[in-house]
């Protein structure tokens, strides 16, 4: 586990699956993701993945908890998503966060990001990390670049163009 001022970000699991799937299906959300809503079949998947991925690789997506109710608050972390972009993309660490909507606007994506960042670059020598965003995101764009992330480009993935952005920390 992980803590922020306000925050704590711990690693997936099941008892996250509720709150992450009434997340995943909130229409603002789907907007930026992919344009449909998740199933809940999706996003027990993604759960299992991501919970797979930290046992891999000892990294992945967190959870986030507000330190003050223990609220769910969103999921971030880094990951490799295997999206299929290439070795200069694909080989990094990608960076990922959703903050459910209603605890938009109080700062908790830049929090944990940071926090985040920092903990992947000590613990895990990470240089460089990659990240995509649909490019009216405008939330996720001021994170984005509050972290240093630089855009690398733009590519078509899931009926859309996301913006593609690299952070190099060495």
């Amino acid at each position: 586990m992980i803590e922020t001022e306000r925050l704590s970000l711990l690693p997936p699991s099941i008892s996250d699956f509720e709150s992450s799937y009434a997340m995943h299906r909130a229409e603002m959300m789907a907007r930026y993701t992919g344009g449909t809503l998740l199933s809940r079949e999706d996003v027990w998947r993604k759960l299992l993945q991501r919970i797979g991925h930290w046992a891999v690789y000892g990294y992945g997506v967190f959870t986030i908890r507000s330190k003050v109710d223990g609220a769910y608050v969103g999921e971030i972390g880094l990951a490799h998503f295997c999206r299929g972009f290439g070795e200069s993309f694909d080989a990094f660490p990608e960076a990922a966060w959703m903050i459910d909507a209603k605890a938009h606007g109080q700062g908790y994506a830049k929090e944990a990001a940071e926090t985040i960042h920092r903990w992947m670059t000590k613990t895990h020598a990470m240089e460089r990390s990659v990240c995509i965003i649909h490019p009216e995101n405008i939330g996720s764009l001021r994170v984005c670049e509050s972290l240093g992330y630089k855009q690398i480009g733009q590519v078509a993935y899931r009926n859309d163009h996301p913006l593609m952005f690299e952070r190099v920390t060495s």
